[in-house]
């Protein structure tokens, strides 16, 4: 009887093996679909997705080990999931020699509840239906990287908007026409395969080479091709008169006609993929960068090179600035990216410029721009960024400060000073005692905050004293009683808050922020006894406190205009009868109406709804509009074709069609735009715009 049920355990663990399997296989099979159809899309080999099914088989079946399933967890299972078991399909496993009395009537009933047991394979199915849906998404991913190569490109790559992505029209072939091979090779720099189709309808990129052959069902004399109404290329024939080859560089957008023995066909579009030219966005630095005293003299370029075909070229174009006023030398230095570009869609170029390397010294400039070329030759740059290396010296000369012109509160040479001390500490440093380098160093933070708190009482904020509590010794007058104003001035403070003083204009209130945050950093380094960390935050509090001491400043001219004095005899005692009003003539002729040939047209076609017969006339205005529209076709195919092709078959027919009728007008009428304003004289009013005058006063009169 034990047998039975150890049997029916172990046929159940067998099912969930084969489960646990199954769905490792069927994730894997999904994970080689997904990298086949990557490969697939970007034109790469597609035969390393089986290595790919290999290693993820391997990998799940070391993680999930799906063959490690023992009875046990299927004995476990059957106790959680049907009460009739009574919890003892875990002791049908243990030999009958080991059993009590009351364990073998357990296993009895147990086995005896396995026996009349459907398990269900829902228990076992769940992983292996998640796998399922895995597959199918693995293989719609596969068909949609399809349909993107049959297109002739994939959703990655920088297609420039145009009418290319438009849906192609259906065609329509003449009967001589069996068929045609269409091949499409493709230019060198987009690094894509040939392709052929059989369709007449082209969508190629710039510079691509297009081959037809095509093939009748009868024998011709004489076949050709028509681009634009414009170009012939003769067809040559190749098989008794029944297959016919030409070959021709697409590098404008257009549409073309195939004309055998003088019949043509409807036009077909000719559509061009242009190649955009590579993107450059610079990362690092920011467009004005400027190195403070302290700072490593060094700069870190890192910019982003897209293309849509791929990147082969890139360069830093670099200028340094030496000297000031007339005596300013430039030296231009072209640096190479530490990247090696191989035709790629995209790179992330780093290049780390070492600035005294390129014999830059305080006070210096440096200008730069990261020009890229593609594969294609075409070339796009950045903006000019800006680097500059502070010039302590300058920062610390008194030129302009003792001035008489322009005079300044001591505290705005306080910061110099303390600069000039801690640099004159650390040159001290080896000359004097640890006790004493950390005593003057905390001197100067004594020295900064005092400086910072000078500053703070701009911006509203409060010396750090702590005031005492206030006493209230005095009699208390009986008339302040409920009086709400006072209380609220016994414990509330009316001084300014930082937020909301208002001695400075905002975005000076935002740099003598600035200002305090840099004073605080030198401060904490001086109290740590580190006075070289603090020159760094120094140096750029004192550049930030001359910046606001030249917006300060106010010019005044040096001289004033002397007008000649007015001879009061002569005052209004002129001749004005020589005196003339200048008037101006000038005679302007409208320029001609570029789409009047298309504002006939509509007349004829809004004819043509009622009688659909076309006169001569009507065909002469249809002929002008005819060549309008081929002329619109050869720009922009996608748009114009269609209603190229109506135009003929209205002209061709004995009855205009209305859906042909229809196209043509709406391809009009996205062609004409509406007529701009024309100068026209402006007339005046009898009462010499008295009245206008009255009513607007009238309106901002008060009440």
């Amino acid at each position: 009887m034990a047998e039975q049920g150890i049997h029916i355990i172990s046929r159940l663990r067998r099912r969930y093996v084969a489960y646990r399997v199954l769905s490792c296989v069927l994730f894997s099979v999904a994970i080689a679909l997904f990298v086949f159809g990557g490969l697939f899309l970007f034109f790469k080999p597609v035969i390393w997705a089986v290595p790919a099914f290999f290693i993820s088989l391997f990998a799940l079946f070391k993680i999930k080990k799906p063959l490690s399933a023992k009875n046990e967890e299927i004995a476990a299972f059957l106790n959680r999931t049907y009460p009739e078991v009574e919890e003892a399909a875990e002791i049908i496993l243990i030999p009958s020699k080991h059993l009590n009395t009351l364990q073998r009537l357990a296993c009895g009933r147990a086995e005896k509840a396995l026996l009349g047991l459907r398990v269900k394979h829902k228990h076992f199915r769940r992983g292996f239906w998640h796998s399922i849906w895995v597959a199918e998404l693995a293989l719609l991913f596969v068909f949609l990287c399809h349909i993107a190569h049959e297109i002739g490109g994939h959703p990655f790559t920088a297609v420039p908007p145009s009418d290319v992505q438009q849906p192609l029209p259906p065609e329509k072939v003449l009967p001589q026409i069996d068929g045609v091979e269409l091949t499409i090779i493709p230019p060198a720099y987009t690094h894509k395969p040939s392709r052929t189709q059989d369709r007449f309808n082209l969508i190629a990129e710039e510079g691509a080479n297009a081959q037809w052959l095509i093939k009748t069902n009868v024998a011709l004399k004489n076949a050709f091709l028509l681009f634009n109404d414009k170009e012939h290329i003769a067809l040559k024939n190749t098989n008794g008169g029944t297959q016919w080859q030409a070959a021709k560089t697409i590098s404008q957008p257009g549409f073309y006609q195939v004309s055998i023995d003088g019949k043509l066909s409807e036009p077909y579009q000719v559509q061009v993929i242009k190649d955009a030219p590579p993107v450059v966005h610079v990362k690092s630095p920011k467009p004005y960068t400027y190195i403070d005293a302290g700072e490593v003299p060094q700069v870190n370029i890192n910019a982003s090179l897209t293309d849509d075909y791929g990147i082969s070229a890139a360069t830093i174009m670099a200028t340094v600035a030496k000297g000031r006023g007339e005596g300013v030398k430039f030296k231009e230095y072209k640096l190479a990216f530490n990247t090696a570009f191989s035709g790629q869609p995209h790179y992330d170029a780093q290049k780390l410029v070492n600035l005294p390397a390129l014999n830059m010294e305080p006070g210096d400039e440096l200008y730069f721009y990261v020009e890229a070329k593609d594969t294609h030759n075409q070339q796009s740059r950045t903006d000019v960024f800006t680097v500059a290396i502070q010039d302590t010296a300058e920062l610390l000369s008194m030129d302009g400060v003792l001035s008489g012109a322009n005079v300044k509160p001591e505290f705005f040479r306080s910061e110099r000073q303390i600069i000039i001390d801690a640099e004159q500490l650390l040159k001290d440093k080896d000359s004097i005692s640890v006790e004493k380098f950390n005593a003057r160093s905390n001197d100067l933070g004594i020295d900064q905050k005092l400086l910072r708190l000078r500053y703070g009482k701009f911006l509203g904020e409060e010396d750090e004293v702590v005031e005492g509590p206030k006493g209230n010794d005095g009699p208390v007058d009986p008339a302040d009683f409920s009086n709400a104003a006072k209380i609220l001035k016994e414990y509330t403070d009316d001084h300014d808050k930082a937020e909301d003083a208002q001695f400075f204009e905002p975005a000076v209130k935002a740099q003598l922020k600035a200002t305090l945050t840099e004073m605080w950093k030198a401060e904490l380094q001086l109290r740590l006894y580190k006075p070289k960390d603090a020159l760094p935050f120094a140096y750029k509090a004192l550049r930030l406190l001359k910046d606001l001491q030249q917006k300060s400043r106010s010019y005044v001219a040096k001289t004033a205009y002397n007008p000649t004095p007015i001879k009061l005899e002569k005052r209004l005692t002129g001749e004005l009868d020589k005196v003339i009003q200048p008037t101006a003539k000038q005679e302007m002729k409208p320029a001609p109406e570029p789409y009047q040939a298309l504002k006939n047209a509509i007349n004829v076609l809004e004819q043509l709804k009622q009688n659909p017969k076309l006169t001569e006339a009507d065909k002469r205005i249809l002929q002008a509009a005819n060549g309008q529209l081929s002329l619109r076709a050869s720009a922009q195919p996608g748009s114009y074709v269609a209603a190229l092709g109506a135009m003929r078959r209205i002209l061709a027919a004995q009855t205009a069609d209305l859906k042909d009728i229809a196209t043509v007008e709406a391809a009009i009428q996205k062609t004409i735009s509406a007529p701009g304003a024309k100068p026209s004289a402006q007339g005046q009013s009898a009462d010499m715009g008295l009245s206008r005058s009255y009513f607007k006063n009238l309106k901002q009169a008060k009440p």
